[in-house]
């Protein structure tokens, strides 16, 4: 049995972790806020962009740029595979990486090459240590990424296409449902598949677009941008998921700390009152004993 002293070490051990997680749930929830201001002031240019890009696809032959022709024979693939920098986050990490090797593994069953194109520290080591075909890396980006950089990133996949050394490109992210649910995510970014109208959207009234130039000229310039829009808006998602299951996972182990402090306040104060006990026991029979002499 654990001595007094031991017990009163352990209580005293864990009230310092939970100070650590309480401040490190602070420090989540005020990256987050700004994290999900960022992404909630994105999410509306992207949903009109992809808007007027499905209006000028529907008004033209899909053929008329490269990036919307898919390839007949399809041999190599790549994943845009995005991650957290740092740990501490519950499983968040985990899920997406378990659902990129299951995507991997379901591209190898077709017969396809696989690479990957990484985002986050966590991701890279992991893919790293087992083998997996890496074109790049990048680390250290969330929070400091812009367009420009971006915009780099999905001029290095188009030209790759173009140049057949690539024949697909999908992405994969934590998107940000709530507080408590981020869904990995997979998405094609080539070759772009307009959005499609659901029946009821087909049905309703849509908005009529005067375009000039041409809606033909206009899709051209649009399409490599809708690449970069894709791209900027799951830095975004997943910066705001990771922060938000960090903030889960340190309140959950904060009231861990505070369950394990009772539960250990509780045993302390059973062995003292055991000491105690013996103790007087111990005088009782003393005194007994010289009653008895």
């Amino acid at each position: 049995m654990a001595t007094l002293r031991d017990i009163l070490r352990k209580i005293g051990a864990v009230k310092k972790t939970r100070q650590i997680t309480r401040a490190m749930n602070m420090v989540a929830a005020a990256k987050l806020r700004g994290a999900q201001m960022k992404m909630e002031s994105f999410e509306p240019y992207a949903r009109k962009f992809s808007d007027v890009l499905g209006n000028l696809a529907s008004r033209i032959e899909p053929d008329v740029h490269p990036l919307l022709v898919k390839k007949e024979d399809v041999r190599r693939v790549e994943l845009l595979h995005f991650s957290a920098d740092r740990g501490l986050c519950g499983s968040f990490n985990m899920n997406g990486i378990n659902r990129g090797e299951k995507w991997i593994r379901e591209q190898k069953e077709k017969g396809l090459d696989v690479s990957l194109n990484l985002v986050g520290k966590k991701g890279r080591d992991f893919f790293t240590r087992r083998g997996y075909p890496i074109t790049a890396a990048q680390i250290h980006l969330y929070g400091s990424v812009d367009i420009s950089f971006v915009n780099k990133m999905s001029a290095g996949f188009i030209e790759r296409f173009l140049n057949d050394e690539i024949d697909e490109v999908y992405m994969m992210y934590s998107r940000f449902v709530s507080m408590a649910r981020q869904e990995p995510t997979v998405v094609k970014l080539i070759p772009i598949e307009p959005p499609r109208q659901s029946e009821e959207e087909a049905g309703k009234t849509q908005a009529e677009y005067v375009c000039e130039p041409d809606p033909e000229d206009l899709l051209i310039e649009l399409l490599p941008k809708n690449i970069s829009v894709q791209i900027f808006n799951a830095f975004l998602q997943n910066e705001t998921s990771e922060h938000a299951a960090r903030m889960a996972a340190m309140d959950n182990a904060s009231k861990n700390c505070k369950e394990l402090i009772e539960t250990l306040t509780l045993v302390y104060n059973k062995a003292r009152q055991a000491a105690i006990t013996a103790e007087l026991m111990d005088i009782v029979g003393g005194a007994e004993a010289l009653k008895k002499a």
